[in-house]
C-alpha cells in the first residue's frame, strides 16, 4: 500500500545530533517528528501559542518509533506524515526517508489528544481544520 502523505519537510542532519558511532542519536528522531508536526500545523494556519491562549493544548499521548536505517551527519532527509482519527485521538503516521537513496529511516506513529480548558476533550478547531486531511481507518 502506498501511503497518502499530506505533508513533507526536508531537513539535514547536524553534526551535534550524532552519537559516538557517527549516527543520529535516537532521541533526535523525536525532535524531527515534532518539528514536522509543528510545521504541518503552521502550514494549515494553526498556532500553538494562539491555541494555548484559548485554553486548547494538543499533547502527545503515545509515540512509537521503528528504526530502519541510520542517518549520519550531513544526510538530507524527508520527514513525511499523514493523519488519521481514532476516537478522540489524532494519529500522526510519520515516516522519514533518506533523500539520497529513498531508503526508509524511521516509521513513527504519534498519538495526540487535546486538553481543552484543562480537560481531555475534542477540539472543534482541529476537527474542522483536519477534516480534509484525514485518512480513513476503515479496511
Amino acid at each position: 500500500m502506498t501511503e497518502k502523505y499530506i505533508y513533507e519537510l526536508e531537513m539535514k542532519v547536524r553534526d551535534y545530533e550524532c552519537d559516538l558511532q557517527g549516527i543520529v542519536n535516537n532521541a533526535n528522531y523525536q525532535h524531527y517528528l515534532e518539528h514536522t508536526r509543528h510545521e504541518f500545523l503552521t502550514s494549515v494556519g494553526i498556532s500553538f501559542a494562539a491555541l494555548h491562549a484559548q485554553g486548547v493544548d494538543p499533547v502527545v499521548a503515545r509515540i512509537s518509533m521503528t528504526f530502519k536505517t541510520p542517518l549520519r551527519s550531513g544526510d538530507v532527509f524527508l520527514s513525511k506524515l499523514y493523519l488519521k482519527k481514532e476516537g478522540i485521538k489524532y494519529v500522526f503516521c510519520q515516516d522519514i526517508f533518506r533523500k539520497s537513496d529513498g531508503k526508509m529511516v524511521l516509521k513513527g506513529v504519534v498519538e495526540a489528544v487535546c486538553v481543552v480548558g484543562g480537560r481531555l476533550s475534542e477540539s472543534e478547531l482541529f476537527g474542522r481544520v483536519f477534516a480534509p486531511y484525514l485518512t480513513s481507518t476503515a479496511g
